[in-house]
Order: C-alpha cells, then sequence, then structure tokens
C-alpha cells in the first residue's frame, strides 16, 4: 500500500502536533521558543506535513514586505527526514509567496545545502535589515549568529500549486 504525504495550511486542531514538532529543535537551541498562543496568533502562516496521518513536519512563511518573506520555523520528524517533507513544507511556502505577490524569500538555517539544493542563494545577513532590525536583535545569539542567510528570488513559479497537488 502506498504511502500518504500530505502538505496542507495549519488548522486551530494542529497546535499540539506544531507545539510538539519544534519541541525538540527549540530544546537543541536550533529555533527560537514560540509560545502556544504565538503560534494560535500566527496560524494562518503555518503549513503542515503529515505521512499516513502522522506528524511530520511543520514550516512557516512569515511577509516582511510586498516584496519579501520568510521561511521559517522549518522543522521535519527524525522519522521523516530523506522523504521529500521538508523539499514539499519549502515549496508550499514558496506558493503561498507567491500567491500574496511575493518575489523573494529567505530562510536563515543550519542546513544551507538543504537551500541551496532547492534553488536558494547565500547572502549577506546584513542585506536582510528587516529580519535583523525586528526579530534578531532579540535572540540570544545577535552578536554570534553561526546561522547561514539563504535567499531564492521566485519568479519562475511552479507549475501547478504544490497546496493542490497534494490534496487529497
Amino acid at each position: 500500500m502506498p504511502h500518504r504525504l500530505q502538505i496542507r495550511p495549519a488548522e486551530v486542531g494542529d497546535i499540539s502536533m506544531i507545539m510538539e514538532l519544534m519541541a525538540p529543535q527549540v530544546a537543541a537551541g536550533v529555533l527560537l521558543p514560540r509560545s502556544e498562543d504565538d503560534v494560535c496568533q500566527h496560524l494562518q502562516e503555518f503549513v503542515v506535513g503529515t505521512y499516513d496521518g502522522q506528524p511530520a513536519g511543520v514550516a512557516t512563511l512569515h511577509l516582511y514586505t510586498r516584496h519579501l518573506a520568510e521561511i521559517r520555523s522549518l522543522v521535519v520528524a527524525d522519522d521523516y527526514r530523506h522523504l521529500g517533507v521538508g523539499r514539499l513544507l519549502v515549496e508550499a511556502c514558496e506558493q503561498l509567496a507567491m500567491q500574496r505577490g511575493v518575489d523573494h524569500v529567505f530562510a536563515l538555517t543550519y542546513v544551507k545545502d538543504f537551500f541551496i539544493r532547492q534553488g536558494y542563494k547565500v547572502v549577506a545577513k546584513e542585506s536582510l535589515p528587516h529580519k535583523i532590525w525586528t526579530v534578531c536583535i532579540h535572540c540570544e545569539k545577535f552578536h554570534c549568529c553561526d546561522e547561514t542567510a539563504v535567499e531564492k528570488h521566485l519568479k519562475a513559479a511552479h507549475s501547478k500549486p504544490i497546496l493542490e497537488r497534494l490534496q487529497p
């Protein structure tokens, strides 16, 4: 029987799953902590992935300007790595950005090679002042940030929206 991987917009019933998926990465210092209230208030930014109905991953698309958005909180559960979940979550965020008219997306990441394989280019963090002066400045790693900034221009759209391709 074939496995079923679904990527879809998050719903209120997903909040606990999102918190559980992010918790190990928060504990490891890879993600900044987010409260359940914060997740709820920004739920429209989240996409979730399930594999055979089980929580497999999560990501968010946060808009900064009419032309710039960030892929944040990208997490794939250990059991579902190397199955394409992360790639599909990133594609879903890119599709949402294009649907909203945003033409550039970026991420701060510890896995730059993953993003490079998705067509992203490494850029200087200083080229992202909206991120640096609204979010990064509050991070304990602000003066010694070890993440890599990556960015992608979205002019070349996917032929069919990922959120439509993966719906039942």
